[in-house]
């Protein structure tokens, strides 16, 4: 249980850095071309709850979470500066000691789309692929099963507005 507390304690600290440095690449690449004189300033919530008899606790309320339990995450998003965020992306770790609950990704807002890590963030597919030996051994590509999912990605077609809102959600499954 130790564990999984101090894997789940790095969540925040992941998200927001992807978060903010998305954002600081659409501010340095306006500020270049002198698109707007105003900056996005993004800030990152995220909070957790555990699925227990029927109600959803919040995991700061908790002391620890039992094996085959459910973990919902949520990720808001607000923009507090003066500019929209261009090619803005929210990213949600998987913690080790968990498993991504299948169809569990969400984005409130429409125009989003939803991409899953198996590398650890290095890169991003709608649905990962490996290379599977068959028993002629022979390899085969096959979709990577949602065990070996360590990030969710979320992007969306608009800009994040100034004074705007992004929500998204997904579950895990503690092993």
């Amino acid at each position: 249980m130790t564990k999984l507390k101090k894997n789940l304690g790095l969540v925040p600290l992941l998200a927001l850095c992807l978060v903010v440095l998305g954002g600081a690449a659409t501010f340095a690449q306006r500020q270049l071309l002198g698109a707007e004189t105003g900056r996005p300033e993004i800030k990152v919530f995220l909070s957790g709850a555990v699925e227990r008899e029927g109600k959803h606790l919040s995991l700061d309320k908790v002391a620890d979470v039992q094996p085959g339990e459910i973990l919902q995450w949520q990720i808001i998003s607000l923009n507090e500066g003066t500019a929209s965020a261009s090619d803005y992306k929210a990213v949600g770790h998987i913690p080790a000691g968990t498993s991504f609950v299948s169809g569990s990704a969400a984005a409130v807002e429409s125009g989003s789309s939803v991409t899953y890590s198996i590398d650890g963030g290095k890169t991003f597919a709608t649905q990962p692929i490996i290379e599977q030996k068959q028993p002629d051994g022979t390899v085969k590509k096959v979709p990577a099963p949602v065990s070996m999912y360590t990030e969710v990605r979320y992007e969306w077609s608009d800009a994040l507005a100034a004074g705007g809102k992004l929500s998204a959600s997904y579950k895990v499954r503690v092993k």
